[in-house]
Formats: C-alpha cells, sequence, structure tokens
C-alpha cells in the first residue's frame, strides 16, 4: 500500500494534477476578488453620480434664479429711467462725464467734446443694461458733493 501511494504521489499525472487545482483555486479566488471589487466601484459609481445630478440640479435652480433676478433689477432699472427726474440726473450725468474727459485731455472744443460726450452715453447705456459697475451707485453710496460745498464756501474768491 505504501509503494502504491508513493507510485501515484511520483507519477507525472499526479503533480501535473496538484499544479492544475492549486493554479485553479488561485484563479477562482482571484476573480471571486474582483467581482466583488467591481461591485464596490459600481456603487462608488453610482453614489458619485447621483451627487453629481443632485450638484447640478442645484446649480441649475440657482441660475434660473440669479437670471430671474437679473431680469427683474434690470425692469426695475428701466422701469425708474422713465421718471422725469431720472432722465435729467441721466443727462446731467452724460454731460459731467463728458466735461471730466474734455477738461483732463483735450484743449480743444468741437470735435473732441462730441466724441466725449457720445463716449458717456455709451457708458451709461452699457451701466444701464448691466454691463459695467455703476459708478451712480457709488456715487450715491460716497456722496463727495457734499462734502466739498463746506471747503468751496471757505477758499478765497478770486475777486478779494
Amino acid at each position: 500500500m505504501n509503494s502504491t501511494i508513493h507510485q501515484i504521489l511520483v507519477h507525472p499525472f499526479t503533480w501535473g494534477l496538484i499544479l492544475g487545482l492549486i493554479f485553479a483555486a488561485l484563479a477562482a479566488y482571484r476573480i471571486i476578488r474582483l467581482k466583488g471589487e467591481i461591485k464596490r466601484y459600481k456603487r462608488h459609481l453610482s453614489d458619485r453620480l447621483e451627487i453629481e445630478a443632485d450638484s447640478v440640479q442645484k446649480k441649475g435652480a440657482d441660475l434660473e434664479r440669479l437670471k430671474k433676478e437679473n431680469e427683474n433689477l434690470r425692469v426695475k432699472v428701466a422701469s425708474l429711467n422713465d421718471f422725469p427726474d431720472r432722465r435729467l440726473e441721466r443727462d446731467l450725468e452724460i454731460y459731467a462725464r463728458a466735461e471730466k474727459r474734455m477738461v483732463v485731455g483735450v484743449p480743444g472744443f468741437a470735435g473732441p467734446w462730441e466724441t466725449a460726450k457720445h463716449d458717456a452715453l455709451l457708458e451709461i447705456q452699457a451701466e444701464e443694461a448691466g454691463q459695467s459697475l455703476p459708478k451712480r451707485v457709488f456715487a450715491r453710496l460716497f456722496p463727495t458733493a457734499r462734502e466739498e460745498k463746506p471747503a468751496l464756501s471757505d477758499a478765497p474768491t478770486p475777486q478779494s
């Protein structure tokens, strides 16, 4: 019996069978581990897609809200500009900006004055369309004209 077991263990078929079973067991273990990893990756992917879908939906809702708010503000600005007083203030602002450009930039008057006045008008229109930061808001928040009035009254007059 001892010699029969020895002959079976020494036979090349037995060695091949043992090696084949070892490799098959390793392959089966690897396959089971990879299937578990694939399931984990699928769960991770579905979770991530849900999170990204939620964030995209929130961003879309915020974008729509901001678009509506922007349009409401644009309509409000347009309606405020329909008042006659606001129209006069707007024209005065255009002339003031044009005069500043003329005084600083050009000693001549006719052509440059019209160019500066047109540039100021375009600037005001861009502000009203919401394309640039309105300077009038800052002028109202930080009034410098009121602070300058007492300084002008204290200054000596050219006649004296």
